[in-house]
C-alpha cells in the first residue's frame, strides 16, 4: 500500500517561506561575518606589518636589528597569541606594508569594493543586511498577499 502525500497546507506553506527567509537571512549575516572578518585580519597584519616598518626606520640597520626584533616579537607574540606569528609570517606581515603603502591601499580597497559592489557605493555590511531584510520582507509580504487574494 502506497501512502498518499497531502498537498501542502497554507500553514505549512507559510512555515517553508518563514523556515527560506531565515535560512537566507543566517547565510547572509555569516557571509558578512566572514568577510568582515577577513577584512580585520588583513588590516590587522598590514598594521603590524607598518609598526615593524617603523621600528626599524627608528634609525636601525634592517640586517641585524630586523632580524632580531622578528626573532623576539615572534617569540613574544606566538607565547601570548598562539600560532601564526613565526618569524616568517612577520616578515611577510612587513613585506605586506611595504608593497601596499597608505595611498596604495586606500586606493586598492576602494576600487575593488565599487567593482565589487558594480557602483560606486559606499554601503557597509550593516546596510547591505538591512537591505537584504527588506527585500525578504517584501517578498514575503508580496507572497502572503497572493495566499491570501486567491491566486
Amino acid at each position: 500500500m502506497s501512502e498518499q502525500r497531502t498537498p501542502p497546507t497554507p500553514r505549512q506553506a507559510g512555515y517553508a517561506a518563514v523556515h527560506t527567509g531565515i535560512v537566507t537571512l543566517l547565510e547572509a549575516a555569516r557571509h558578512a561575518a566572514a568577510r568582515s572578518v577577513n577584512a580585520l585580519m588583513t588590516a590587522s597584519y598590514w598594521e603590524i606589518g607598518r609598526r615593524i616598518v617603523e621600528f626599524e626606520q627608528g634609525g636601525q640597520q634592517r640586517a641585524a636589528r630586523g632580524q632580531q626584533l622578528l626573532q623576539r616579537l615572534s617569540k613574544d607574540l606566538s607565547e601570548r597569541f598562539g600560532r601564526g606569528f613565526s618569524v616568517d609570517n612577520l616578515e611577510q606581515m612587513r613585506l605586506f606594508y611595504l608593497a601596499y603603502p597608505p595611498q596604495r591601499i586606500s586606493e586598492t580597497l576602494s576600487r575593488n569594493r565599487a567593482q565589487a559592489l558594480g557602483t560606486l557605493s559606499s554601503e557597509t555590511p550593516s546596510r547591505n543586511m538591512d537591505k537584504t531584510r527588506r527585500q525578504l520582507e517584501t517578498q514575503r509580504m508580496a507572497r502572503g498577499g497572493l495566499e491570501e487574494g486567491g491566486a
